[in-house]
C-alpha cells in the first residue's frame, strides 16, 4: 500500500517561512514527478511546484521566487520550501507523485498565513 504523509504546515505570520516534506512508504520503486498542490476555500485544487525525477522544476506564477521545490530520489521524498509567505497562500497543501499514468495524493497538511 502506497503512502504519501505529509508534515510541516502549520500557522504562520505573513512574511514568514515554513518547509513541508513528504514522505513515501510502501513502495518499491522511484516516483517520476512529485509535486505539490494547493486548494483554499471555495476554489479548486491547484499545482504550486512540480519537479521531474531529473530535477527539473516547475512553479505556479504566484509562488516564483518564494517558494523551492526539491526531492531526495533515494528517500522517495519531496519539499516544498516557502518563503515570504502571504495571506493567499492559505489553503491546504497536497503531496502528490506520479509512477507512469498512476498518480497518489497525501492527506494534506494545513497552511495557514496571517496577516
Amino acid at each position: 500500500q502506497v503512502q504519501l504523509v505529509e508534515s510541516g504546515g502549520g500557522l504562520v505570520q505573513a512574511g514568514g517561512s515554513l518547509r513541508l516534506s513528504c514522505a513515501a512508504s510502501g513502495i518499491g520503486f522511484r516516483f517520476d514527478t512529485m509535486g505539490w498542490y494547493r486548494q483554499a476555500p471555495g476554489k479548486q485544487r491547484g499545482l504550486v511546484a512540480a519537479i521531474t525525477r531529473g530535477g527539473t522544476t516547475n512553479y505556479a506564477d504566484s509562488v516564483k521566487g518564494r517558494f523551492t521545490i526539491s526531492r531526495d530520489n533515494a528517500k522517495n521524498t519531496v519539499y516544498l520550501q516557502m518563503n515570504s509567505l502571504k495571506p493567499e497562500d492559505t489553503a491546504v497543501y497536497y503531496c502528490n507523485a506520479y509512477f507512469g499514468v498512476q498518480a497518489y495524493w497525501g492527506q494534506g497538511t494545513q497552511v495557514t498565513v496571517s496577516s
